[in-house]
């Protein structure tokens, strides 16, 4: 089909060029954000993993003091790193949503508007992370119940924003680059169950990078999870140890990647209704 419709406007002064793209992924990211008002129940069904994990598996470890956290108590480590799990396994998944509209034919209509598929790609992107966002909200929630020391300065709680917001519209894209190449709903779902595993036990979720054999260091340090759990201990919880300079870092790393993926998401959005 004929997409130079979709293409960006020619001749437009780069602010306006730039301010009707960030009007158009508002629009997207709106439009997939209302869905949650006709099924709210699956952000609260959504919460039930990471509520079993804080209970059960955070509260038994902090209990015998199995893995070394230093001066911090296992459940205060653990539960950023359930936090990013949360996000990941909300945005894992999030690319089936491209698989059901084009067998709804609403990929074409998207297609034949004058959106930049960018746009389209990044408006869907910040749409998984308002579900990533109540996510945070609950897991806040729990975690204040449970005694976890949580840092509620407002820089503190506008880093978290940001670094949810980040991770999930890096799973996000990514998992609709994974939906653009397999095309089925069959292929996909395996390819993220697949993945999701090897991506949370792969990082320092759930312990220190320090503890893993030397290959699994390797793994962890270029696995974009371990940034995103990074920026969120650091935020998160009152007394970790880490500073402005190395959360800034973990959220460029999340922000660069993230834009990297855009711009493949981007140019294989297409592909998806042939």
């Amino acid at each position: 089909m004929d997409t130079s419709t979709a293409a960006p406007e020619v001749g437009l002064h780069p602010l306006k060029a730039i301010l009707r793209f960030a009007n158009k992924t508002c629009i997207i990211a709106e439009l997939e954000a209302r869905k949650l008002r006709h099924d709210p129940t699956e952000l609260i069904t959504r919460a039930l993993q990471p509520t079993l994990w804080l209970l059960v598996f955070g509260q038994v470890f902090t209990r015998l003091k199995a893995i070394p956290t230093g001066d911090m108590r296992y459940l205060d480590f653990m539960a950023p790193g359930i936090l990013a799990q949360s996000v990941l396994f909300i945005a894992i998944f999030y690319g089936i949503t491209i698989i059901w509209e084009r067998d709804l034919g609403i990929v074409h209509k998207f297609l034949a508007s004058p959106t930049p598929r960018a746009a389209l790609v990044l408006g869907k992107a910040l749409s998984a992370g308002v579900r990533g966002l109540s996510q945070a909200v609950i897991i806040y929630l729990l975690a204040w119940l449970l005694g976890v020391k949580i840092n509620w300065s407002p820089f503190a709680l506008a880093g978290v924003v940001a670094a949810v917001i980040l991770g999930a519209a890096l799973f996000s894209t990514f998992s609709l680059i994974i939906a653009c190449l397999v095309k089925t709903r069959e292929r996909f779902m395996g390819i993220g169950q697949l993945m999701t595993m090897p991506l949370f036990f792969a990082s320092n979720a759930i312990y220190p990078i320090e503890i893993m054999p030397g290959w699994l260091q390797l793994i962890a340090r270029v696995n974009p999870l371990t940034y995103e759990v990074e920026a969120l201990r650091s935020l998160m919880i009152a007394g970790a140890a880490g500073t402005p300079a190395s959360v800034t870092l973990d959220l460029t790393v999340l922000a660069g990647a993230t834009a990297l993926l855009v711009a493949v998401a981007a140019k294989l959005y297409p592909t998806v209704v042939r």
